[in-house]
């Protein structure tokens, strides 16, 4: 495509920034302003009209969803060109310069890349080697202060001289030793696919150098996503040509407790001096109406650039306000007006999406569904790579990868059993640490030193269990990969072995690991061992490692979404429910006295309309459940900075008591005038206690309204089978199950508490 035709349908702000190439370059481009548009035209541009070689662009963004697009895009405006552009998140570009680069800083280029479970694993492990107590000093808030050290660019040198509590003198201690075994194990930690680049460029001009030539021109997207050390990574390698192109909306920084800094991009202008800024202010996305609510609350904010999106399509429905009696009355509120919604306007599902500040008020949402049979699907819910069965599987393609991995050692080596003890571990860590080997070196060598130490008996086991892994680090050269992976867990008998437990638990744990060889599968057939740089094991692992829980989102599944409005952030619906609007929870309690969280809160409320096509909805309870109490709550300062004049509003009185409310001092007897209101989420005189007993028996009254839904011959809608017929029904309540014969002649058993069917 040409210069001009690259710029054909780009309105004056968005065509002076896609031609403006050379130098510092800042767009604030507000929601739903075609960002991604302008940068990929910038980048189409650039190679068409400037004849810049793509070898010389490098693109940078935060997801793969994000990078696949921007990819996509590229792609259908030069074609083959888009191939040799380096495109992708920070985590997944500058890990693939340490797969490059790795050896010079004394890692292995087959690095391991360390989850946050293994991170917090070796956290407690230096910790137990210090002899600190996990009592006294939670490894949680250990990991999280190395965490934010790594964020903030301090090194275990640096953080130690800042240190002035206990706590962090712990951390500190605790960092410098984590960070000898990670050496150790040859890995990262996802901290350090940042932090290390930087230490590589700094001890290693020459390279930073090699760096700087190859990308003349750079972009970053969402760049007030931004941490220090990604700030400081990108100023090192814009430093030469000072081509930095970064795009992004202070009013969309929402992640603070993420260590981002809203500084980098406010700041811009400091940096680079001589900077280009245009504002993306004309909105594509959102009806007039919805704007101005999100413009009137994020105003309010003083920390921001000043800019304000309108747009010119119709003003739109007014804004549905529903002040609920509770929030069992808000979840089921929601479920009948998308039924509603549904059975009238013919819409579907998957124009719905239900957003909300914490994952514990997904609970009582997906309750009401389920009784209303709304199909929905949870984003940010517990990651199939999480799970144990699937992580146990993982352990051992990243031991055969690299057998530095400590942390993967240590979950395989018993599993399955192979009476290797706790005390064996223990001699053989200590030697490891007196040798300065790896762990598995000292597992191979365990015959020159274990004689009287170890039994024979478990000497053998240790012995066996290395031939296991060098015979599938030499199987691996010699198949297809998902014939290897099929083979491996064959061998080491894991379907057999949940399939003879039988159990409903067992059975999930099988489907999963049958899923992962199908996730296998489908990564061999996509990979191109010419085109790759790395093999094939390692490229899968690397994929892995790197996926969010966006990425795994499926904008063509037909079901309600529920999600945080977190993990919201760049997508789009076109009715959008923001629930649980009250103070204490949206915003949080401890941002309520804390300017710089109170405002990071209320652009969360900016991002949570801005979602929002053709219709929002605003709902709150006037009581919520929460930490096994109700508590009265007001609702959310952000309703009220929203003009009356913008909204509809309307009192959802559908109050049923609670199976454990009686009299005296229950909400029965409350005088709801605001007298006895206690600040939300605070012990209180309005607080009720619920017993495990009264948990019991909502759980089962629940489960007897489902099991009655459903009856053989009857036809149901799943979201992703499509309609079948039930041909039989086992079990009751949580543990029902159905046969289903669906239309593409498949039986499949579902269990009924996660199917999320609707009746036909």
């Amino acid at each position: 495509m040409s210069g001009d035709g690259l710029t054909t349908n780009l309105n004056d702000a968005q065509k002076i920034a896609v031609q403006t190439t050379d130098g510092p370059v800042l767009i604030l481009a507000g929601a739903g302003s075609g960002k991604t548009s302008v940068l990929t035209r910038r980048i189409a541009y650039l190679i068409a009209e400037k004849q810049i070689s793509p070898f010389n662009i490098l693109a940078v963004t935060f997801t793969n969803k994000a990078a696949g697009e921007m990819k996509h895009r590229i792609e259908r405006l030069v074609g083959y060109h888009s191939q040799k552009i380096w495109i992708g998140t920070f985590h997944s570009i500058f890990g693939k310069i340490l797969r490059n680069e790795a050896e010079k800083i004394g890692y292995s280029k087959n690095y391991t890349i360390y989850d946050s479970d293994d991170q917090l694993n070796l956290v407690k492990i230096s910790m137990e080697y210090l002899g600190i107590s996990q009592e006294l000093y939670s490894p949680n808030i250990i990991r999280a202060k190395i965490n934010k050290a790594k964020n903030t660019f301090q090194n275990p040198s640096q953080f130690h001289k800042s240190v002035d509590n206990p706590m962090d003198e712990k951390a500190a201690l605790v960092y410098t030793d984590y960070e000898k075994r990670l050496r150790q194990a040859s890995a990262f930690d996802f901290d350090d696919l940042i932090v290390k680049p930087i230490e590589l460029f700094q001890q290693f001009p020459d390279t930073l150098t090699f760096y700087q030539e190859k990308f003349h021109y750079i972009h970053v997207d969402e760049y007030q996503d931004t941490n220090r050390a990604q700030y400081i990574l990108m100023k090192m390698l814009a430093a030469k040509y000072r081509n930095l192109c970064v795009v992004g909306d202070d009013d969309q920084s929402i992640y603070g407790w993420r260590h981002a800094d809203i500084g980098n991009i406010l700041n811009f202008e400091k940096d680079y001096p001589e900077a280009s800024v245009y504002k993306l202010e004309q909105n594509y996305r959102s009806t007039a109406n919805i704007l101005q609510v999100a413009n009137e609350v994020v105003r309010n904010n003083e920390i921001r650039k000043d800019k304000s999106l309108w747009t010119d399509k119709a003003q739109g429905k007014l804004i549905t306000v529903f002040e609920c009696d509770d929030d069992r009355a808000e979840a089921k509120n929601i479920a009948q007006v998308i039924q509603k919604k549904i059975q009238q306007e013919k819409i579907r599902f998957a124009d719905f999406a239900v957003l909300y500040r914490t994952n514990a008020q997904s609970r009582v949402l997906e309750d009401a569904l389920r009784q209303m049979s709304i199909a929905y699907v949870i984003v940010g819910g517990v990651r199939f790579y999480d799970r144990k069965e699937v992580k146990d599987v993982m352990a051992y393609l990243k031991l055969i990868s690299n057998p530095a991995d400590v942390i993967s050692l240590q979950r395989v080596i018993n599993f399955p059993a192979r009476g290797i003890g706790k005390t064996t571990l223990e001699k053989l860590e200590e030697f490891s640490q007196v040798k300065n080997m790896p762990l598995f070196d000292a597992f191979r060598n365990v015959r020159s030193f274990g004689a009287g130490l170890i039994q024979e008996r478990t000497m053998a086991a240790i012995v066996s269990f290395c031939e296991f892994i060098q015979k599938y680090q030499e199987l691996r050269t010699q198949m297809g990969f998902g014939e290897w992976v099929r083979i491996l867990i064959d061998e080491l008998g894991l379907l057999k072995m949940y399939q003879q437990e039988n159990s409903v638990e067992a059975i999930s744990r099988y489907e999963n690991i049958v899923e992962l060889l199908n996730a296998v599968s489908e990564f061999s057939m996509k990979y191109d061992a010419e085109q790759a740089e790395e093999p094939v094991l390692e490229a899968f692992l690397k994929e892995v490692a790197l996926v969010a829980d966006v990425d795994k989102y499926d904008e063509n599944k037909n079901a309600v979404t529920l999600m945080t409005i977190h993990s919201a952030k760049g997508l789009e619906f076109p009715l959008v429910v923001v629930a649980g609007l009250e103070e204490g929870l949206f915003p949080l309690e401890n941002a309520r006295n804390n300017a710089r969280e109170l405002e990071e809160e209320r652009r969360l409320f900016y991002v949570s309309a801005t979602r929002a096509q053709r219709e929002l909805y605003l709902s709150f309870a006037k009581r919520r459940m929460r930490f096994n109490n109700i508590y009265q709550t007001d609702r959310s300062r952000f309703i009220e900075e929203v003009p009356a004049k913008l909204l509809d509003w309307q009192k959802i009185s559908t109050y049923e008591p609670r199976l454990f409310e009686g009299s005296g001092k229950s909400w029965q007897s409350k005088n709801y005038s605001g007298s006895e209101r206690v600040t939300a989420y605070e012990d209180g005189p309005s607080r009720v206690k619920k017993s495990l007993k009264d948990f019991s028996d909502e759980i089962v009254t629940s489960a007897a309204i489902t099991e009655t839904k459903y009856r053989i011959g009857q036809q149901v809608i799943h979201a992703s089978f499509g309609t079948g017929t039930i041909k039989n029904s086992e079990g009751q309540g949580d543990k029902q199950k159905l046969t289903i014969l669906f239309g593409d002649g498949v039986e499949r058993r579902l269990m009924v508490k996660y199917a999320n069917l609707m009746v036909k």
